[in-house]
């Protein structure tokens, strides 16, 4: 595909890397040239020097016969005017856009192609908001992803010493849950790929990606780790766009208390805020954290726009007794350095939006896409179309289908039902399948299984 990004920020540069790798052909428009630089000397892309919204740096991109134009610059009306621009003097086919304004996302009737021809909005402040909403709501979970409307989950936990099944090959999981339907999807051990085997014997600190009915989530998880209590206290600190967003989310269910170091913020922040309490000061001040009872809280969220000032504050709470700390970080080189050491869950804003992204970029008929392992795997929800004839996957059993190597079909959602995948399960046309591919570079040849053959088109 021939492919657009306007801006070299952290969403942009991340993008250009996944999708370069993918042998698409990518330009990339941004002001600053330095930034430029740097991608083109990394990647194979081309890249464009100017003003995204402007319809001669756009044609000098290659608008004219670009198959889809992704802007992600920091300004929303940027973005909005180029997708505006590629509609009407370059009838772009596909036109993604990032929008971060509420006062803009609120109004849905302006993303149409009768005003701004936008067809798809990125909001990454709702995407992160959402999953820590799910990080919290599942105690214990180091991802917490969702296919199909919600009906099924792939949850990724650490393994503990002591869990029933630690120790106990795999396929023992279903004595041990004769009413619950799951599938390990994928182990991690000492960062190396494990593909699930029937005799495969789980140890203590893998890292376990089952999927499974939302329903069943819980009980599948309690036989890999000690279920931790519900949460009920959580601390928030930052009051931007996203500690904004999330203390909205929570108020309602939890105890919640925000900090913000900005004395006219937080009186926006108590307006705008019904039951969250609102503090004033800084989230890495010892005093404030013990005297807020930072020891009873269970969770911490770092959710300021500073990696920085992030990682220390909740290395600081973990020390004064908080239960587990989480914290938003934009640097790709410090989410390894982090996870290793105090903090529980190192929050990237570029691999919760990019998923997003990639599910409009695969070929076929992809409806959800979810980045993991810093974009190494991908989990991806697929339509299966036509008959046997037209199509590789449909009226064939699991066993048959000749999947890429290090990649497994986890479950199928047909209709309202939910179906854990096992070897001689058949996939039916208008199946949504969930697949866990671990190696990235095998995408291609997913996506070519389920794009339908000449014959039925």
């Amino acid at each position: 595909m021939k492919i657009i990004i306007l801006g070299a920020g952290q969403v942009g540069s991340s993008l250009a890397n996944n999708l370069a790798s993918e042998a698409n052909d990518i330009t990339v428009i941004d002001v600053d040239g330095k930034r430029l630089q740097e991608l083109q000397d990394r990647l194979d892309l081309r890249t464009v020097a100017g003003r995204g919204s402007h319809p001669e740096v756009l044609r000098r991109a290659g608008a004219e016969d670009a198959d889809m134009i992704i802007a992600v610059t920091n300004s929303d009306e940027t973005n909005m005017v180029a997708c505006q621009v590629a509609y009407s003097l370059f009838h772009t086919p596909t036109k993604i856009a990032r929008v971060r304004s509420l006062q803009y996302l609120q109004n849905p009737e302006l993303f149409t192609p009768e005003a701004i021809p936008v067809d798809v909005l990125i909001s990454p402040e709702q995407l992160v908001t959402n999953y820590v909403v799910q990080l919290i709501a599942h105690p214990g979970a180091l991802q917490v992803l969702g296919f199909a409307e919600g009906k099924v989950q792939l949850v990724g936990v650490k393994a503990y010493y002591g869990g029933p099944l630690v120790g106990h090959e795999l396929r023992t999981l279903r004595d041990h849950m004769p009413g619950v339907q799951t599938r390990v999807a994928a182990i991690y051990r000492r960062d190396r790929a494990i593909i699930p085997e029937g005799s495969t014997v789980i140890e203590a600190d893998d890292e376990v990606f089952f999927i499974a009915a939302s329903k069943d989530i819980r009980a599948v998880m309690s036989e890999l780790r000690r279920l931790e209590k519900p949460v009920k206290r959580i601390m928030v600190a930052g009051g931007g766009n996203i500690g904004k967003r999330l203390a909205a989310a929570l108020e309602n269910k939890y105890q919640v208390k925000l900090i913000d170091h900005n004395l006219a913020r937080t009186r926006d922040l108590s307006e705008a805020l019904e039951k969250c309490i609102v503090l004033y000061g800084d989230a890495a001040d010892e005093e404030l954290l013990l005297e807020e009872n930072i020891e009873e809280t269970d969770v911490f969220c770092a959710m300021t726009n500073d990696d920085e000032a992030n990682i220390l504050a909740s290395m600081l709470a973990k020390r004064l007794g908080a239960r587990k700390v989480m914290a938003l970080i934009n640097r790709a080189a410090y989410v390894d350095l982090v996870e290793s050491g105090d903090i529980d869950i190192a929050i990237s804003p570029q691999q919760a939006t990019i998923g997003s992204l990639l599910a409009h970029v695969r070929r076929g008929d992809v409806a959800m896409v979810h980045s993991l392992r810093r974009g190494a795997a991908e989990a991806i929800e697929a339509v299966a179309h036509g008959d046997r004839r037209s199509s590789k996957v449909v009226g064939r059993a699991i066993e048959e289908i000749r999947l890429p190597h290090g990649t497994t079909i986890g479950a199928i959602v047909r209709g309202d039902e939910v179906v854990i995948a096992h070897h001689d399960t058949v996939i039916e046309s208008e199946d949504h399948v969930i697949l866990f591919v671990i190696d990235k570079r095998r995408i291609p040849e997913v996506e070519q299984l389920f794009q339908v053959g000449i014959t039925f088109l």
